[in-house]
């Protein structure tokens, strides 16, 4: 009935919410699918609570850790007696071979001596409990599960079952021999022999030479040349992989050549994607401007958006963010801005504005002339309001080296400039300076260029330049795509995300 289960030392398995609980069985209530337990430990932890009670759907698992033996308590119920009576034998829940149950259990006289068996000689004793001592089959046959009396389950559950007892009660001692020496907690719990221990070291030489470290690694490295990645076994067949820069979904062909000139172009340059752009003849180019200025492109707009651009690229070759921050207040750079008299001058005017209201140091050369050309007149009246400073003569130019010069000396028209002495002075004073130079839309015939560039900087579209114009970068000037259309140049913009990009011969 369920009265014999009072006394046994249960597990109880509430699920996730509730967790698991340990401890004695008290009270076993078959109308109410009640059961309780004294001194109750939850997840490993003794309860405040001197007993619990659970109910039946409640329960997840039940396991036994102890059924007392019959010398433990007559009275099951009697929770008070000391646990020191003899010892029974343990038992374990299970099924007899004709599918009845029976009690294999003695009745112990305490006036006869017994022998008290060892633990580790109590895991084979199966001992069936009867249907009727199930205590209402109905319930204990869904919750209660038979323990297996392994020697690892004993030993996990043994040291529980002593740490859970009460302090006043008294735990017989574990008998067991070895070598004439009694057994301590700790050889029964473990249970290998010291004496068994191999005096010899491991051979790891030995062990290592076992494995075939050039066969793995060669099945490693073909897999990788086959799909780029590593895998342990086999390696089996996997989709290409991309890279950061590559797009997943499939698109139309990329077509390179984007801007078509209607007469063969003398030369080619590409941008760092790949993109072609052809250069184009110099009455083209002015026809193109011509064409822009006619649709309100004015002057004034393209001398402005060529200074932003110009300026642009100057800062970036002074050092950009490392060179012009608040840190580097005393390295404040340097540039020499060599302009002449016609609208190229107009555009180094312009840069130098720039330049100068980004905290650089700008010497503006410009020779005096009785007459000037508006638009440079315009431009160095908003010159004069930044801390530029403007030189007429050679002699006022710096004569140590300066972080940039900047020319735009000459021009396509008026070659009768470089027949002057000033036009002399400032070539020889620019190679004699040893700064890196920066050319703004130079002009094409090479003997035209008194001074050798490092980078040149061409607008819209750039002009066959020769070597001595160094690297060329190309510029946005804001030319709309139906201007390009109507001189007859099938345009398509390569800049992309910037207004300043290189280009590079093909």
């Amino acid at each position: 009935m369920a009265t014999d289960w009072l006394g046994s030392i249960v597990s109880i398995n509430c699920g996730e919410s509730l967790g698991v609980y340990q401890g004695r069985v008290s009270a076993v209530d078959q109308v109410s699918q009640t059961i309780s337990l004294t001194r109750p430990f939850h997840n490993g932890v003794k309860c405040l609570v001197p007993e619990v009670t659970f109910r039946a759907r409640d329960i997840t698992e039940l396991k036994i850790l102890e059924i007392p033996g019959p010398g433990d308590s007559r009275r099951c119920g009697d929770l008070q007696q000391m646990e020191t009576g003899i010892p029974g034998v343990g038992c374990q829940v299970g099924p007899s071979q004709n599918g009845t149950g029976k009690v294999l259990k003695k009745p112990i006289s305490s006036s006869a001596p017994q022998n008290i068996p060892r633990r580790t000689d109590m895991k084979n004793q199966d001992i069936i409990i009867s249907p009727q001592q199930q205590c209402s089959k109905s319930y204990m046959d869904r919750h209660l599960e038979t323990l297996t009396q392994s020697k690892g389950f004993r030993r996990r559950h043994n040291s529980w079952s002593s740490s859970s007892r009460h302090p006043n009660q008294v735990t017989p001692k574990k008998s067991g021999l070895k070598n004439g020496q009694m057994k301590n907690k700790d050889d029964e719990c473990f249970g290998d022999d010291i004496d068994e221990i191999p005096d010899t070291d491991f051979d790891f030489e030995g062990n290592l030479a076992l494995f075939d470290k050039a066969a793995v690694f060669e099945e490693i490295e073909t897999y990788e040349r086959r799909s780029g990645t590593r895998s342990r076994g086999t390696p089996s067949e996997k989709p290409a992989r991309y890279r950061h820069d590559e797009n997943i979904l499939e698109s139309e062909p990329i077509v390179y050549r984007r801007i078509v000139v209607p007469q063969n172009a003398n030369k080619e340059f590409c941008t760092d994607s790949g993109l072609v752009v052809p250069s184009v003849s110099y009455e083209l180019h002015k026809k193109l401007l011509s064409v822009a200025e006619k649709h309100g492109l004015t002057l004034e707009r393209r001398l402005e958006m060529t200074g932003v651009c110009a300026s642009q690229m100057a800062l970036s070759l002074l050092g950009g963010p490392n060179r012009l921050n608040p840190k580097n207040v005393h390295q404040r750079p340097t540039v020499a801005l060599l302009c002449g008299p016609h609208v190229k001058g107009a555009q180094g005017i312009s840069c130098g504005r720039h330049l100068s209201n980004h905290d650089v140091h700008v010497i503006l050369f410009l020779p005096n002339f009785v007459k000037m050309l508006e638009s440079i007149t315009n431009e160095l009246n908003l010159f004069s309001k930044t801390q530029g400073q403007q030189v007429s003569s050679v002699k006022d130019l710096p004569d140590t080296p300066v972080d940039l010069v900047i020319n735009c000396l000459d021009c396509h028209e008026n070659a009768f400039l470089r027949d002057q002495p000033w036009y002399k002075a400032v070539v020889d004073w620019a190679n004699q300076n040893r700064a890196p130079v920066l050319s703004i839309d130079p002009p094409i015939s090479e003997m035209e260029l008194g001074i050798d560039a490092k980078w040149s900087l061409a607008l819209g579209l750039p002009l066959p330049l020769g070597e001595r114009a160094g690297r060329v970068y190309l510029c946005d000037i804001g030319i709309p795509q139906k201007v390009f259309q109507e001189v007859g140049i099938n345009y398509h913009s390569p800049f992309g995300c910037k207004f300043v990009i290189p280009l590079h011969s093909t």
